[in-house]
């Protein structure tokens, strides 16, 4: 991924590969400025929506990557974003359902993979079941009713693994009050 960028973004100069420091991974550093061109990772939520009789609901993809294949609703943080935030704007522009966030069922990453996924299990306060341009349909399903070998990600299919095994972490405000009495 390094190799895609060459040029520094605060003086044009040309970016080198260069250790600051043993032990870390060499950095991009710009050959004139001396900027370091940090590459971080993106952060994405998901949410798992139950329907309060055991179910969840999963949207089948209309885009790549995982095109045809199953998930929960999802996407990635913008700059500036309150990860809760993002978690029921995407519920609702990927399932055209309200959600309340009860509790964080886990965060994912994986060796290689650019995305840190922070996946939340939520409730159905309102709206009707819908898809928008990334869904080919949305279904509920229950434990036994997933389509386990038809899940687009290995997070989409160790979140409800998780989710349906009962881990979940309870979300605590500003003030340290627990929004979920479940541990």
């Amino acid at each position: 991924m390094s190799d895609a960028f060459r040029f520094c973004p605060v003086c044009g100069g040309t970016l080198e590969s260069r250790s600051l420091k043993a032990g870390d991974p060499d950095r991009l550093i710009c050959a004139s400025c001396g900027y370091v061109f940090y590459l971080d990772p993106k952060v994405a939520v998901g949410t798992i929506i139950g329907d309060g009789d055991g179910r969840i609901l999963l949207v089948r993809r209309a885009i790549e990557p995982g095109y045809g294949k199953w998930v929960f609703p999802g996407g990635y943080v913008d700059r500036g974003e309150e990860v809760l935030a993002a978690a029921q704007r995407e519920a609702r522009e990927e399932s055209g359902l309200a959600v309340r966030v009860e509790a964080l069922v886990d965060i994912y990453s994986y060796v290689g993979r650019t995305p840190i996924i922070i996946v939340f299990a939520a409730a159905k306060i309102g709206g009707d079941v819908q898809v928008d341009e990334e869904g080919l349909e949305a279904r509920w399903f229950g434990a036994s009713d997933v389509p386990w070998s038809d899940l687009a990600f290995r997070s989409t299919h160790e979140a409800i693994r998780d989710y349906f095994e009962g881990r979940r972490h309870a979300l605590r405000t500003i003030t340290g009050e627990t929004n979920s009495a479940k541990c």
